[in-house]
């Protein structure tokens, strides 16, 4: 039996490594900054908001991690190219992406736009693409591999009648992205990921929680769908953020992992 079968913990410590993630102001961005400031790593986070990174980031030092800030998001290159360099630059190497910047735009096809459309497909997956492009100029060279979580949805999976037709369409895309990167990086052990949610309790979530008419309404259409019975919590995104962040995955690329309550199963 391998050591690492004799502490099977030890698959998931990402102690000293360097993690950068992006959205860090945002739900699942700054949910995954403290997860891995927890657990060990240290960190490069950017956002676009001074003050909202400050406080995850002050959460993160709370918790003993070292932590780098850049008030940046990833919306064109040379966003990207300073997210790494910042990382590089403070800790000398990078190991861990993960991309939770995002957005999101409701409309029917007919009222939308083609900009909004094409603002939500850079937003969600130009950003991504170029954030790895920056991620992978730096590590493949190290030699040592890493990891890239992405953040998908069960939108990449399931369409939505309420006018999700730039968001389903990205997320679609982003799984792509994931699959083919996987492939890439393969041979550099860099595995590619991504963790695709239903709805979890957020700060733009919250009101689905609510004991009002219009939160039950909605709660229980949304319940009829997952088997496990309820709405997700933030927790129940830290477990596979952890898992695949760390060496636990080494044998894992170009998933999807559905933390949906069963919703997609069915």
């Amino acid at each position: 039996m391998s050591e690492l079968l004799r502490d099977p913990a030890r698959l998931f410590d990402v102690r000293g490594k360097v993690a950068v993630v992006t959205g860090a102001s945002g739900a699942f961005g700054a949910l995954a900054a403290r997860v891995l400031a927890a657990a060990g790593a240290r960190l490069v986070l950017a956002a676009g908001k001074a003050d909202e990174l400050e406080a995850t980031a002050a959460a993160c030092r709370e918790l003993g991690a070292e932590v780098a800030t850049v008030t940046r998001r990833p919306t064109t290159e040379a966003d990207c190219e300073a997210i790494m360099q910042a990382g590089v630059d403070r800790f000398a190497g990078l190991d861990i992406l993960v991309v939770g910047s995002g957005l999101n735009d409701v409309a029917p096809i007919v009222d939308m736009a083609p900009e909004r459309f094409e603002n939500v497909m850079h937003g969600n997956v130009t950003g991504a693409w170029l954030l790895c492009r920056a991620f992978g100029k730096r590590v493949i060279p190290q030699g040592r591999g890493g990891k890239v979580v992405l953040v998908s949805s069960a939108r990449g999976k399931l369409g939505h009648p309420a006018g999700y037709t730039a968001y389903c369409a990205s997320k679609a895309a982003t799984d792509g992205l994931t699959k083919a990167l996987g492939c890439e990086w393969g041979r550099y052990g860099i595995t590619v990921n991504a963790i695709a949610p239903t709805v979890f309790r957020s700060p733009l979530t919250a009101w689905m929680f609510e004991d009002n008419e219009k939160a039950r309404t909605t709660r229980a259409g949304m319940l009829a769908r997952i088997p496990l019975g309820r709405l997700g919590e933030p927790e129940d995104l830290a477990g596979p953020l952890l898992f695949l962040a760390s060496r636990a995955s080494d044998f894992y690329t170009g998933h999807i992992l559905y933390a949906d309550g069963g919703y997609t199963a069915g």
